[in-house]
């Protein structure tokens, strides 16, 4: 029986102190309180599996929400020591959740841009896609339509061959001489 309230007496002592701190951003509590949990959190956390170095950050973004967090704090749902070392297990499992998301690296090369064209590439680009453009467009439309299915839609043969009702090998057929009219016309183009 004196165990219980013993304990009991010193979880009240804590409720106290944390609820000074609400109340009146009381440093001596605070001080008191961060003596007596700091040791007890650090070594929860690494009994948790935290180096000592991340322990201790841990335990010091601990102790600050503690001081900032304070008024939220209620008795009747919890004793202080059940609040503190729930509010430690989650600043660890955000911890490890940063950890195991990499970080953020702007010189990464997925991520950089390419660099723009010189003018005048980009003019001779323009001219080469003006050129491709009649070329298809001087084809005779079966042909041009199946060029425009097969490299501006990336439909396949067979996709082709089902839309247009067209028996596989004709699809096919007028592609390839499709290609070899285009070939000619923009032949000079390298």
């Amino acid at each position: 029986m004196e165990t219980t309230t013993t304990s009991s007496t010193a979880a009240n002592i804590y409720d106290g102190l944390v609820e000074a701190i609400a109340v009146r951003a009381d440093r001596t509590a605070f001080a008191e309180l961060f003596a007596h949990f700091a040791p007890r959190l650090k070594a929860y956390l690494m009994r948790l599996g935290s180096d000592p170095a991340t322990a201790e950050e841990v335990v010091q973004e601990v102790m600050l929400t503690i001081w900032r967090k304070a008024a939220s704090f209620d008795r009747r749902q919890a004793s202080a020591s059940t609040w503190i070392f729930t509010i430690a297990r989650n600043r660890r499992i955000d911890r490890l959740r940063r950890e195991r998301r990499p970080e953020f690296d702007p010189n990464d090369p997925a991520l950089v841009p390419d660099a723009p064209e010189d003018a005048d590439r980009t003019v001779w680009t323009g001219q080469i896609e003006g050129r491709v453009r009649a070329a298809i467009e001087s084809l005779p439309p079966e042909q041009s339509d199946l060029i425009r299915l097969a490299y501006f839609e990336e439909q396949s043969h067979r996709e082709i061959a089902e839309r247009s009702g067209l028996p596989l090998g004709t699809v096919k057929s007028r592609i390839r001489l499709a290609m070899q009219r285009l070939r000619e016309r923009i032949d000079d183009l390298d």
